[in-house]
């Protein structure tokens, strides 16, 4: 099987390094640092600054370490989760930072080595394991979970309007034997939708980003990280989020308007009695999109969305 470099087209890559304003002596934080496409022009604009690159994925560590080894000890490589983040930093002394970027979308490398299961292109055992140290695996959920656990999974992280019957025909197949690879679920997924609408697209891709979602926790992790890095900046440090589809888009943006204006006292209170203080601005009101440029170059980044907050100075 042909070896596949690690690679991930670094989406709203200039957006992003603009938005951060970064300072040559300041402290970064690279979240996901996938193949180290926005921790490297980070790199070259810090002086005595510092990053801290993030990646659950062994692959991922390896080559962002390989790319960014030019900047010596301005660099800081941790195999985590960016969930973790705050506790990892500490643990080097570091409670604040200057920016932060997440970058949400699956890797290129990941999608196209084949034994790693995460694309329904490729025949490959169901994986879909970001840190391959974790357990549950992609076979797990679709030969383990309750039918209505599947078909909710389905119908909330996929937003396929054929969950109930897919959730049902996986259940049916799982019965006979169990459903060991990506191209087995594929002819199952398939059996479930009507043949007049396969048309709009590859009849897997919603199912497997919710297997995948599951899998990895993702929405979960997401959820409970935004208000610890938004607490992790330093006062007028900025954080961007590059996000790939509208579940992870609204996360970003309740959790940003939230951090903004916390406020819970009714309307009709003449001042604020609840106490919650305003913790920074929401730079983007609407999100950043990917110019028709970038949209050439690469068609994976058509739904990416960076949305920025700023936190609150001193």
């Amino acid at each position: 099987m042909e070896e596949v470099q690690f690679r991930h087209y670094s989406v709203l890559l200039k957006e992003t390094i603009d938005a951060l304003n970064i300072k040559p002596d300041g402290i970064y934080l690279d979240g996901t640092l996938g193949g180290g496409g926005h921790a490297f022009e980070i790199c070259k604009r810090l002086k005595d600054g510092h990053l801290y690159g993030i990646d659950q994925d062994q692959a991922a560590v390896a080559a962002a370490g390989e790319r960014l080894k030019e900047f010596g000890g301005r660099v800081t490589i941790l195999r985590t989760n960016y969930g973790n983040a705050r506790a990892a930093l500490a643990e080097y002394g570091v409670t604040q930072v200057d920016g932060i970027v997440l970058d949400l979308g699956v890797s290129s490398y990941q999608l196209d080595t084949e034994e790693r299961g995460f694309s329904y292109r490729f025949d490959a055992p169901l994986d879909m394991r970001m840190d391959q140290r974790q357990r549950l695996t992609a076979r797990d959920i679709v030969n383990g979970y309750p039918e209505r656990q599947l078909y909710e999974i389905i119908r909330d992280y996929g937003e396929d309007p054929f969950a109930k019957n897919i959730a049902k025909h996986i259940v049916r197949a799982r019965q006979e034997k169990p459903i060991e690879t990506t191209f087995q679920l594929n002819e199952v997924i398939k059996a479930a939708i009507p043949a007049k609408m396969r048309a709009n697209g590859h009849p897997s891709k919603q199912t497997f980003q919710a297997i995948r979602i599951e899998c990895n926790r993702e929405l979960e992790v997401l959820r409970d990280s935004l208000d610890d890095l938004i607490a992790l900046l330093a006062p007028g440090g900025r954080f961007c989020v590059i996000t790939f589809h509208s579940l992870e888009d609204r996360l970003v943006k309740n959790a940003f308007r939230k951090n903004e204006n916390p406020c819970v006292c009714p309307p009709e209170f003449p001042v604020c009695v609840c106490g919650k203080k305003s913790q920074g601005t929401v730079v983007t009101k609407k999100p950043i999109l990917p110019g028709e440029k970038e949209l050439g170059e690469n068609n994976r980044s058509k739904s990416a969305k960076l949305r920025i907050f700023e936190k609150k100075g001193e």
